[in-house]
């Protein structure tokens, strides 16, 4: 896409733009775009891009709206999901656009947006998964199918419900620790930003840099895993549309893919986010999980269930990034090859800390005496198996790290 210098403050925008999310709409007077462009005098790649407002009615000097600018919608996508947003093909024909920032440094203005629309992706990724969870905690519940294998829990009907079978509790289980401790870590993270924008906080400002890849990445990445489990409580039913769980699978899919593929996520984290800084942010990090844990040790219900846990597997994390410091700038595959693995091991980290952080307040609440207990004993539960059942995932992903890069690029392309 082009853009021309109009001889004012304006210039003349020409090209097409893919992918574009209610491109056209008839909710508002006007729609307004911002247009990543070429400018004379740009560089090559993305450093000589720039950054315009294009509006779909240009604005009168009284802010009356004008005469119609020429841009249009091309086409609308048929896509797998997200059939709510009609997303669009975009075309601009010497349309009229307002230079946004500085000329040739567009793509620094669109990271501001970019990254706060990552952080919200990453809260699409639980939403979605717990959407799909609730459906399927109601389905198990309400469908008979079996008896339990420790004796009948519904003698009166003609079979006991899904939720009594063991293998139906650890995929709700999955789904309902992911949840609940992805939750945790976005509120976290706004948290983060909060003190950021509001406090100045330099601390927060680089954490929550660091792990917006994360956040995006991996509660994506498991959003789309939990809304494939729930649908496969249903079993078959769980494949047919009108029971409504495979629209949850298809609006799930595109998160891992949008604002930024989870496979670049995780290049970001290991490239750029864990180097920042001189690697003030990730050292902070550990250090603030490793304070936690030695001022709770004492506490024997949170130790064994999860300061243990917790304490592998950030050794688990601090090893891989060891191996990306040693192996990565003589051999770059060797760190882009485990990259998924780390932003993975990443997020497992983070939410064993957010549920050991949930598993100190339930405790005490409990030990203070409350009218709400089923309320703090359910989410003491839920933490175990986490930090039992997903947390230790980390060992798999530090082995997968630790082989490098020759697994992954042993064949040459021909052999595919």
């Amino acid at each position: 896409t082009q853009a021309v210098p109009n001889g004012d403050d304006s210039y003349a925008v020409t090209g097409t733009k893919i992918f574009i999310s209610a491109g056209d709409h008839d909710m508002s007077e006007n729609v307004i775009h911002l247009v990543l462009a070429k400018a004379p005098g740009g560089g090559e790649g993305t450093k000589g891009i720039s950054l315009f407002i294009v509006p779909k009615f240009l604005v009168n000097a009284d802010g009356s709206l004008g005469k119609r600018n020429p841009v249009s919608v091309g086409k609308i996508e048929e896509k797998m999901g997200i059939h709510g947003n009609a997303t669009c093909v975009m075309n601009y024909d010497g349309a009229t656009g307002y230079l946004i920032g500085e000329l040739h440094k567009g793509m620094r203005a669109m990271f501001v947006m970019m990254n706060e629309a990552r952080l919200g992706v990453g809260l699409q990724g639980y939403a979605q998964a717990e959407a799909a969870y609730q459906n399927a905690v109601a389905y198990a519940k309400d469908r008979l199918q079996g008896r339990a294998v420790t004796g009948t829990e519904n003698p009166g009907g003609s079979a006991d419900p899904l939720i009594v079978h063991p293998d139906i509790r650890r995929m709700l289980m999955d789904q309902k620790s992911f949840v609940e401790g992805a939750r945790a870590f976005t509120f976290w993270g706004a948290h983060l930003i909060d003190r950021a924008h509001r406090l100045g906080d330099k601390h927060a400002e680089g954490l929550i840099s660091l792990l917006t890849p994360v956040l995006k990445g991996f509660q994506t990445d498991q959003g789309f895993a939990m809304a494939v489990q729930a649908q496969q409580v249903y079993g078959g039913h769980g494949y047919i549309e009108e029971w409504g769980m495979s629209q949850f699978a298809r609006d799930a899919r595109i998160a891992m893919i949008y604002e930024g593929a989870n496979g670049v996520q995780a290049l970001d984290l290991v490239g750029r986010k864990l180097a920042a800084e001189g690697g003030k942010p990730a050292m902070a990090f550990f250090e603030m999980v490793k304070t936690f844990i030695r001022e709770n040790e004492g506490n024997e219900a949170l130790k064994g269930p999860f300061l243990d846990p917790l304490k592998a597997a950030s050794k688990d994390l601090q090893a891989a990034m060891m191996f990306f410091m040693q192996n990565g700038m003589k051999n770059p595959n060797a760190a882009l090859a485990g990259s998924t693995d780390f932003m993975h091991m990443f997020g497992h980290v983070c939410l064993g800390y957010m549920w050991a952080l949930m598993a100190k307040a339930s405790s005490e609440t409990l030990s203070a005496g409350t009218s709400d207990a089923t309320f703090h004993e359910t989410k003491l539960a839920t933490g175990r198996y986490y930090m039992a059942r997903q947390l230790p995932a980390t060992g798999m992903h530090l082995a997968r790290i630790q082989s490098g890069a020759e697994p992954v690029m042993a064949l040459d392309a021909e052999a595919f």
